[in-house]
């Protein structure tokens, strides 16, 4: 690397759902986005519908498009909201199902980072509905950076967050930067 630098970030993907989460894991893109002169390719899936036959009165095909019109018009917005940062910013409309989606997506755009917000479930909810965050990590091809739903001390305020506050402290593993 010209800059000494252990790795380059030139492709960043962040998969969003219009969530508060995808809205901080955007947060941290922009972030790595400057330093490294990083595109940002921001990713939607809209999963495909399974109705039951009773509901089936209600024009799927019709549905489904409007969908995927207000799935456009809100990346388009976050898109340009990132773009006026100073980012490289593309977008990226799937159908699908989000964590095969995401991970093709990083594939075929040879991501070199995936940042990703987590809704943070826990226990049954967990079970039944699934990590889409842990099955990306567990099969992207690219690493993965997964945002937190809970906030965490800032090192230069020094404030807490009351959902951080509300947590054991943890032990700061010696391999995290002080």
């Amino acid at each position: 690397m010209k800059d000494g630098s252990p790795f380059a970030l030139k492709r960043l993907l962040v998969p969003v759902d219009f969530s508060d989460h995808s809205r901080k894991a955007l947060d941290y893109a922009l972030s790595f986005a400057k330093p490294f002169k990083a595109e940002i390719r921001l990713l939607h899936v809209v999963e495909a519908l399974v109705l039951p036959p009773d509901l089936l009165v209600i024009e799927t095909a019709v549905f489904a498009a409007r969908l995927n019109e207000e799935a456009a018009k809100l990346l388009a917005e976050w898109a340009a909201e990132a773009a006026s940062h100073g980012a490289v910013v593309l977008q990226d409309l799937r159908p699908g199902v989000p964590y095969r989606e995401i991970i093709d997506a990083a594939a075929e755009n040879k991501a070199d980072l995936i940042i990703m917000g987590t809704h943070g479930r826990s226990g049954l909810s967990r079970v039944f509905i699934g990590s889409t965050a842990e099955r990306v990590v567990r099969h992207a091809s690219c690493p993965v950076l997964v945002v937190r739903e809970h906030a965490h001390k800032s090192r230069t305020s020094g404030k807490t967050s009351n959902a951080a506050r509300s947590r054991k402290p943890h032990r700061r593993s010696t391999l995290s930067p002080a």
